[in-house]
């Protein structure tokens, strides 16, 4: 059980994050996305307090933790009703696999501004045709003298228009004959072959999404993080955090949803009696919590596991994490949303957009179905379907 109890450090840690998301809170999130804009206030404020990068090493001017830090961070900023997404993206997987397997060159150029949030990274990994498959990635990049040349598309890929570069997952040339060879690539967003195109989400999110056209794209040798031959081992370095930080993400937003809704259920009077009091309303409220405090044990078990160095165990708990966050974080949005009736609709109680915003966290970084696929075949050993 240790592992999954918190320290007085990670306490404290989630009560002065939790202080900083109430200065900013949902109005604050909601006025960014009406203004088609990223929430920069928030982002530099969370930078220089040190908690963007209270995962990276201390040596680069991190705060020297892991991903049970970050993750509590981010969770408590989603409780808040204020979560930064890029969050998962540029710390928790771009900070993560550079912190690991970067050159020094690359450890000292981005990481102390990934930490304190002057400098953001995206994350490119989704194709059309392959979707979270990654031994299914076509995005191809082959030698040509000492520099590389990157050929191949993404899409859903959070942030670009705000990140100074994309950390870009591809294949070596040779993958094709069957040997799966994921690389990583430092793409900076004005390579000449480089184009992004906004998608039209019915999300309301403040970070936006795009699809990437990668038209030979010629990239210098030191673009590659880590060894060419390293494969599997890189790419899950980084989406194992990916994993975790989205349960985190989800949590966050299923506590703020069930927040409101207990307190609107404490002060709404029908019948002489507040609605709270009556068992139907009570019950599902209260389940929901369950659900969620849940899902944070199964995710700080994940972040556990990750930061003392278990990549195996922390993939499957990540998942697990990832699968049991995002089931609480409907399941609460919606009893949360029903609870207020009509005024869960409305835009003042600013719940109605986490309907959509919730179905995310069933949907990405993998798909409820394929974390049940792992289950299946890695833990329980069964065999496969396809």
């Amino acid at each position: 059980m240790s592992a999954t109890l918190e320290t007085d450090e990670h306490k404290d840690l989630r009560a002065a994050v939790a202080a900083l998301g109430k200065r900013y809170g949902r109005a604050y999130l909601t006025r960014t996305v009406a203004e088609g804009r990223p929430p920069t206030e928030l982002w530099s404020e969370a930078g220089k307090l040190g908690y963007l990068g209270v995962n990276l090493p201390e040596a680069y001017g991190g705060g020297g933790g892991g991903v049970t830090e970050l993750s509590i961070v981010l969770e408590e900023l989603g409780a808040a009703g204020c979560p930064l997404l890029m969050m998962v993206v540029s710390p928790a997987i771009c900070g993560t696999v550079i912190a690991r397997f970067g050159t020094e060159e690359q450890k000292r150029a981005w990481l102390p501004p990934l930490a304190n949030g002057t400098r953001t990274m995206a994350f490119g990994i989704t194709e059309p045709d392959a979707g979270s498959n990654s031994h299914r990635i076509t995005t191809t990049a082959r030698r040509d003298g000492a520099d590389w040349v990157l050929t191949g598309r993404k899409v859903f890929i959070s942030g670009v228009d705000i990140a100074d570069a994309v950390l870009v997952v591809g294949r070596t040339e040779d993958a094709r004959t069957g040997r799966l060879k994921p690389c990583l690539f430092i793409v900076p967003p004005d390579a000449d072959g480089f184009q992004r195109h906004p998608i039209d989400m019915e999300l309301t999110a403040a970070e936006k999404q795009f699809e990437l056209v990668l038209d030979d794209v010629r990239l210098p040798a030191d673009a590659l993080v880590g060894d060419e031959d390293a494969g599997l081992l890189q790419l899950f370095a980084g989406l194992n955090p990916e994993r975790i930080m989205t349960a985190a993400f989800a949590i966050g937003m299923g506590r703020h949803a069930l927040g409101r809704a207990v307190e609107y259920a404490r002060e709404r009077t029908v019948w002489k009696a507040p609605i709270g009091s009556h068992q139907a309303i009570a019950h599902p409220l209260a389940q929901a919590h369950i659900d969620l405090e849940l899902a944070r044990l199964m995710t700080g078990k994940a972040a556990h596991l990750y930061d003392a160095g278990d990549d195996v165990g922390a993939g499957e708990a990540a998942n697990m994490a990832k699968y049991a966050a995002g089931e609480a974080c409907v399941r609460a949005v919606d009893q949360a949303v029903h609870t207020l009736g009509g005024n869960g609709l409305t835009r003042g109680f600013g719940l109605a957009s986490l309907i959509t915003a919730a179905r995310v966290a069933r949907i990405a970084p993998v798909s409820r179905e394929m974390i049940l696929n792992y289950v299946s075949h890695q833990t329980l050993g069964l065999p496969k379907s396809y």
